[in-house]
């Protein structure tokens, strides 16, 4: 099952059939929103707004522990991020789509892991997103409107605040491609949850860096988010029937982040902790 959780601007999921919104309850807290469960061309899809209905939720203080286990729970085995950034390069001007593959986490008020004192795992973030879903998401920009490049490092800063002028540029240096405020933790409990799990980075704007810009503004930005939520919904119906057609196991090991990612023995287990992973590590705890 194919999940999308939506980023700014992107609250809804336009020809979603036998809509209707569920509640998952989570031993990891509440979910930021219920999950709008449908078909979308005849595929069962997930939908969840990242900042709740009406956008009610700032960055940090979204559960993404509670939301990906709710994935999880819901039955879902990929997750197509949709996210709003604003652009560290020339070259990637506000209206782009970035199908990323590389992140900067630079959070650092946020809950980064579902195990802990009791259970502790540590699992590969070499290459933090699933290639073989980037790959279905660029068949389905392929021949849109939409433009798009493929690969992009996107670094994640803490906010709500935007970054200063010399943060701007330290990210730059750094060979950052796009900045935003909400892929991680997310990312990394995707991964721990042995979820596929893909990113595209809608641009809205060139962050504070670009001399011929204006600052960022939120009036800059919702601007942008309208016509960027279009492409999305776009490109969302026309990635949800190749997403349906991946067989198998995914062949870069998504699907089996855990099996070596275990680390303490079973014996000195928390049966508490153990108990809260039924769904995102039930397959290897069994």
């Amino acid at each position: 099952m194919l999940a999308v959780i939506g980023g700014s601007g992107v609250y809804d999921i336009d020809g979603l059939t036998n809509a209707h919104w569920v509640k998952v309850d989570s031993p990891f807290g509440t979910p930021s929103d219920e999950l709008l469960m449908g078909e979308l061309n005849g595929q069962p899809l997930a939908f969840l707004p990242r900042h709740g209905r009406g956008h009610r939720i700032p960055p940090s203080e979204i559960n993404f522990r509670a939301n990906i286990d709710a994935l999880k729970r819901a039955g879902v085995t990929q997750v197509i991020s949709v996210s709003a950034v604003g652009s560290l390069r020339e070259h990637l001007p506000p209206g782009m789509f970035v199908i990323v593959d590389q992140f900067i986490d630079r959070t650092f008020a946020r809950t980064k892991s579902f195990f802990g004192t009791g259970l502790v795992a540590h699992v590969s973030m070499a290459h933090p997103v699933c290639a073989r879903l980037g790959d279905a998401i660029e068949q389905a920009v392929k021949g849109t409107d939409i433009r798009y490049v493929r690969g992009g490092t996107y670094l994640v800063m803490e906010g709500p605040q935007f970054s200063s002028l010399a943060e701007s540029e330290l990210y730059r240096s750094w060979n950052c491609d796009v900045i935003g405020m909400t892929n991680m933790p997310e990312a990394k409990l995707a991964r721990e949850a042995e979820l596929c799990y893909a990113t595209v980075a809608m641009v809205t704007d060139y962050d504070c860096w670009h001399p011929h810009h204006d600052d960022v503004t939120v009036e800059m930005i919702i601007g942008m988010l309208v016509a960027n939520a279009e492409n999305a919904r776009t490109l969302i119906k026309r990635a949800a029937p190749k997403v349906a057609r991946l067989d198998g196991s995914c062949p870069h090991g998504c699907q089996t982040a855990l099996g070596s990612a275990l680390i303490t023995s079973p014996d000195a287990r928390d049966p508490g902790l153990v108990k809260r992973l039924d769904a995102v590590a039930g397959r290897v705890l069994k």
